[in-house]
């Protein structure tokens, strides 16, 4: 259960906090959609007498991408072949993917969707005549033949400011409340003592008590979701924590299995989403339902021009396709930017007046007329108060009416991520079948398969969600239906090895002394200045994530450079980074919360170092719009098409990044 939050202030932080130790089966580490689809699935498979344990590092009703709820189901494959699916996520993603892990996916992710549903989540469906219901009015479920709100060929709308907290129920119902701990940050996995590339164990603290959880396990799920705040914002000033994806996600899914050897795959993708400008709205529903463009400053429809087609043929994987990839929309958008078109707006004006204007061309009456323009109007409103309030109340504080005035859009400063528009995270095995590539002969971080289905390239230890790499466009429904997938592989790994007894390499108290490092350090030196936040011994948290903000913004491709950079840049922001490393280090915490901003630090550098030397690595600009280098400003399929994987040896500390085949197991031609 959660604990509550503290009345008054922070909780200060003790040298010597208390230690407890778990010994389980399973660990199950994060509380978003793929940890919760483990959590419902594993009790089914589970024999009585093994021992599971779920930890969040927040309140599983709201934690995740999806906790503030969202207004649209964007993976829901219904009558689409799965083959289908597999290239449109192979076609946005630049052509670099795994097709095994996405094929996998598209044939389970329905399922779960069917579940959401039968929990209570409101799905819209449309009615005889094909107009649109929402989900408050009574319709037959998907199940029994309702059909869906598609706002694209893959999307289905819902009224899903509840989405979380009904999918959160299910999971704590069916692995039961006392089997989780929340507000408890783990920061550390743990290989075995005794058996090499074995995972044993885990390493994790209270945020509202003065607790160290050490836990050892036959096996462990990492879903901690991606990474947010490693580079600078575009908001400033009291907007400063303003993202478009979740600010507690800190990199700590690909940090914590790369520290323990788990191979990483195109660390150097990343998403740049294009949103409303300030309020980080999403555009989705805007684009697909509403059906509306976007208009540079001149009042252009710039996206449809023959100077545009030119333009998209130099990047598009495979030549020309119906549907452009998310990251050339961006690139498109950002030459009208610098070429002094902008600012970019979508047409919501427009959009909503075209639905009008049709409806009186088909011969509606005024007075229907009227009130199918309420509808619409509250539609367009309701897309963010099911999961962007804050755009909401950015439109009612701007005084802006979306009948009467298209709102700004451009593009954020970058994500890391593995389950939404982009593709990076942790190198997987696929299921054990014969249509999965068959690589003989090569390690484990060149092969497509090795026994157990999203399985790490180290034993016991898998994830789902965003930790999945080189395998986008899960969102949350794939997720969901990953975590499942998991939860059967766990038990089997368990079953497997039955006689495995996890031992630690260090005691608890070590460990426990490591994690508290931040706060006896601040406790020791805090009273050599009067100002508790400067100090010749010790940072701050907040100064430090400054600081990388600062390194990988001007010298990573952030927004200061408008998303370009260099082998040059990209090695000075090495040098940065390795430095931030060594004072991260003097990091200190005086309370329970600077403690989790210290850990979320580490976790950060650690991640968008990763980033960084993928990007060095790969010389060339696979993805335009999101990043793109100035050295290798081209797509180069010839020598590049294929997966950059880097694997950490936790023995020797060192790096090593390699090519990796990228091999098609649905045929190359994008559509049907």
């Amino acid at each position: 259960m959660a604990l509550p939050n503290k009345p008054l202030g922070e909780l200060a932080a003790v040298a010597n906090p208390e230690v407890v130790e778990h010994d389980v089966d399973v660990l199950i580490v994060g509380g978003g959609m793929a940890a919760c689809g483990t959590a419902f699935e594993i009790k089914k498979w589970a024999p009585a007498d093994m021992k599971i344990k779920l930890v969040d590092k927040a309140a599983m009703e709201r934690s995740g991408a999806v906790a503030q709820g969202l207004s649209a189901i964007n993976t829901y494959i219904g009558d689409n072949p799965i083959e289908n699916y597999v290239k449109m996520v192979r076609n946005d993603l630049m052509g670099v993917v795994r097709e095994d892990l996405i094929y996998d996916l598209g044939r389970h992710v329905d399922d779960s969707v069917h579940l959401f549903e039968e929990w209570g989540l409101p799905v819209w469906k449309k009615d005889a005549n094909g107009d649109n219901l929402d989900g408050s009015k009574p319709a037959p479920k998907l199940t029994e033949g309702g059909k869906p709100v598609r706002t694209g060929k893959w999307q289905i709308m819902i009224n899903g400011e509840a989405y979380k907290c009904i999918v959160a129920e299910a999971a704590k119902k069916a692995l039961g409340e006392e089997n989780i701990m929340e507000r408890v940050f783990i920061v550390k996995m743990i290989l075995d003592k005794n058996k090499a590339n074995q995972i044993a164990g885990a390493v994790g603290f209270s945020t509202r008590e003065n607790k160290v959880h050490v836990f050892r396990c036959k096996t462990a799920l990492v879903a901690c979701g991606g990474a947010v705040n490693i580079f600078r914002p575009r908001s400033t000033g009291e907007g400063k924590g303003r993202a478009w994806y979740p600010v507690w996600n800190a990199g700590s899914t690909y940090t914590m299995c790369a520290q323990v050897g788990a191979t990483l795959t195109m660390m150097e993708n990343r998403f740049t989403p294009a949103r409303f400008k300030d309020g980080y709205g999403p555009v989705g529903a805007w684009f697909l339902l509403f059906k509306a463009k976007v208009q540079n400053g001149l009042g252009e429809f710039y996206a449809n021009s023959d100077a545009v087609k030119d333009e998209l043929a130099k990047f598009m994987p495979y030549g020309q396709s119906p549907v452009t990839p998310t990251c050339l929309r961006n690139h498109l958008m950002l030459n009208e930017l610098k070429a002094g078109r902008g600012p970019i707006y979508m047409a919501t004006d427009v959009a909503l007046n075209a639905f009008l204007d049709a409806k009186k061309a088909a011969g509606m009456n005024d007075k229907d007329v009227q009130k199918y323009w309420k509808h619409l109007e509250s539609e367009a409103w309701e897309d963010f108060l099911d999961m962007s309030v804050g755009q909401a109340g950015l439109w009612a504080g701007a005084n802006i009416e979306p009948e009467k005035v298209g709102s700004e859009i451009m593009p954020t400063e970058p994500y890391m991520l593995g389950s939404h528009s982009g593709c990076c995270g942790i190198w997987t095995s696929g299921p054990m079948e014969s249509w999965v590539p068959d690589v003989q002969g090569k390690p484990r971080s060149h092969q497509y398969k090795w026994g157990y289905n999203r399985m790490t390239t180290v034993d016991g230890l898998f994830t789902a969600g965003d930790g999945v790499g080189a395998s986008g466009h899960k969102f949350s429904s794939g997720s969901h239906a990953e975590g499942r997938i998991v939860a059967k592989q766990m038990v089997k790994f368990c079953r497997d090895n039955a006689s495995f007894k996890p031992e630690l390499p260090k005691s608890a108290q070590e460990y426990a002394d490591e994690i508290y490092a931040p706060v006896k350090r601040y406790l020791q030196h805090v009273g050599a200045t009067t100002a508790a936040d400067v100090n010749p011994n010790y940072c701050k948290p907040a100064g430090l994530m400054m600081r990388l903000m600062k390194a990988t913004d001007e010298y990573g491709g952030g927004v200061a450079t408008y998303y370009m950079t260099s082998g040059k840049l990209l090695n000075i922001c090495l040098d940065l980074l390795r430095m931030l490393r060594e004072d991260a280090e003097l990091m200190a915490a005086g309370d329970l919360h600077e403690l989790m901003r210290a850990w979320e630090n580490y976790h950060r550098i650690w991640c968008v170092e990763t980033h960084i030397r993928h990007i060095e690595f790969r010389k060339e600009s696979r993805y335009p719009g999101f990043y793109y280098r100035s050295d290798y400003p081209t797509c180069d399929d010839a020598n590049w098409k294929v997966f950059v994987n880097s694997t950490f040896d936790p023995a020797t500390q060192e790096w090593k990044c390699e090519k990796v085949d990228c091999i098609n197991i649905v045929e190359t031609t994008p559509w049907l």
